[in-house]
């Protein structure tokens, strides 16, 4: 759990600076689930420049209440927390001088979102709340003020996490919690987690990563995994500590992330998905007579493949369903054997190449609309499609024909300026496998619209 924070204070000298205002929200890498927002009575006058960079006055504090006073809440909230702060270092001075003047040792694990900022999310020119947050594409209303603040680092924590592949933050999350002893059992583990698609993470007792999924509702998968009965199955229900997850809304960037994060992490429980899982490819081959044909065959590097598939089952299911919808040859694509006709120019499905009846022309013209359908070598397109809320969208960049990475969005500005789309972008690697989730999603599913630029 996390105690993300912003306070205002009087201005003055080093540790002689009182708070004017605070603001905490208890976010639990998802949502918020608590918050408190007060004006403090300082005891004492605010500088003038602060007035006028803040708009809180001395009148505005008179009847508020005094640190004291607020003091046992601020406990309360940030009970079992990580402080959370743009700038922690000086947040988390500041109400340690507070406490200390109350007699009383405020000792918490911080991260400050301007160090994680610098690590994740390189290149900014400015690493300040305000310039980083506009050039993300952060709404902020209030800025100045500890809610407006608080509630920004919020969003820009958010993206922290997202843009974390190597869930460092998680993993010392994590630990942190096995320090307190904790031991929750299977059922417990499984109450807690949505029914939502996303990622999970499953970590053994020493806080490490042994497992990583993705599902379309990651309670029923864990459950699964929890009361299977094959050898992974059990090694998991012998090692598992926590669960954790990430709601993506979208199944292209659960898969996307998936595949991404299991390579970099090399959870034991992965080994078979660290390697390619799409071990059958598609092929184009011109026969003897000038037809382009269609091959399922075993995936081979030194060929260049239109798609790939994880069986080859799998793959003769969409070689029947392009065959279909492009009008192609069964017999040309190697579905039906036969000297003669294949059954569909029968049926009248199939135009009549495997027979000599359609010139190669015309045959080679539906099958090379369908190859350039599936390629996207010199494109630059934004796949925008379901968020992980209502009002959200989620955003896959291809630029060049590259795949960029992911974000979220709920301001249509962010994702139509590029620059800001780029800024917030959670950079992903491009290769074979990337490729082809994205093409077989793009085949397989609607998404709300290509946005082409």
């Amino acid at each position: 759990m996390y105690a993300i924070l912003d306070i205002e204070t009087t201005g003055g000298q080093f540790n002689e600076e009182g708070i004017t205002e605070i603001a905490i929200y208890k976010f639990d890498g998802h949502e918020i689930v608590d918050q408190f927002i007060s004006l403090v009575n300082p005891e004492k006058p605010i500088q003038p420049f602060v007035v006028k960079l803040t708009g809180i006055n001395n009148a505005m504090l008179r009847s508020a209440p005094k640190f004291y006073e607020v003091a046992k809440r601020i406990i309360e909230i940030t009970e079992n927390c990580i402080l959370v702060a743009h700038n922690a270092s000086f947040d988390y001075r500041i109400l340690r001088t507070e406490f200390g003047r109350l007699g009383y040792d405020y000792i918490k694990p911080t991260l400050c979102t301007v160090e994680l900022s610098q690590k994740l999310i390189p290149g900014q020119l400015s690493y300040s709340l305000g310039k980083l947050v506009r050039a993300l594409g952060i709404p902020v209303t209030d800025r100045h003020r500890a809610s407006g603040d608080a509630l920004a680092t919020v969003k820009l924590f958010k993206m922290i996490l997202e843009k974390d592949v190597k869930k460092e933050i998680l993993i010392s999350l994590i630990k942190a919690e096995i320090k307190k002893g904790l031991s929750p059992k299977l059922l417990d583990i499984v109450e807690s987690l949505p029914s939502k698609t996303g990622i999970y993470y499953i970590h053994n007792e020493k806080g490490d990563l042994i497992y990583i999924g993705k599902s379309r509702n990651i309670k029923k998968r864990i459950n699964q995994h929890f009361t299977g009965s094959t050898g992974k199955c059990k090694k998991i229900q012998r090692e598992v500590f926590a669960v954790t997850y990430e709601v993506t809304g979208s199944e292209l960037i659960a898969l996307l992330k998936e595949t991404e994060e299991i390579k970099i992490n090399k959870p034991v429980y992965n080994r078979a998905q660290r390697k390619s899982v799409f071990q059958w490819a598609l092929y184009s081959e011109k026969d003897e007579k000038g037809y382009l044909s269609l091959k399922l065959q075993k995936a081979d590097g030194r060929k260049k493949e239109i798609t790939s598939f994880t069986s080859v089952q799998e793959g003769k299911t969409a070689l029947l369903k392009i065959t279909e919808k492009y009008r192609l040859c069964q017999k040309l694509n190697g579905l039906y054997e036969t000297e003669n006709a294949c059954f569909q120019y029968k049926i009248k499905e199939c135009n009549g190449a495997c027979i000599g009846k359609e010139t190669t022309q015309l045959y080679n013209e539906r099958v090379t609309e369908f190859i350039m359908e599936m390629k996207f070598e010199n494109d630059n397109m934004v796949i925008v499609d379901r968020g992980r809320t209502v009002d959200e969208r989620s955003a896959v960049l291809i630029e060049n024909g590259i795949y960029k990475g992911y974000c979220f969005f709920d301001l249509n500005y962010q994702v139509n300026n590029i620059e800001i789309l780029k800024n917030i972008i959670i950079p992903m690697q491009n290769n074979r496998d990337t490729r082809t989730i994205i093409q077989g999603y793009l085949r397989k599913n609607k998404v709300f619209k290509v946005i082409k630029f």
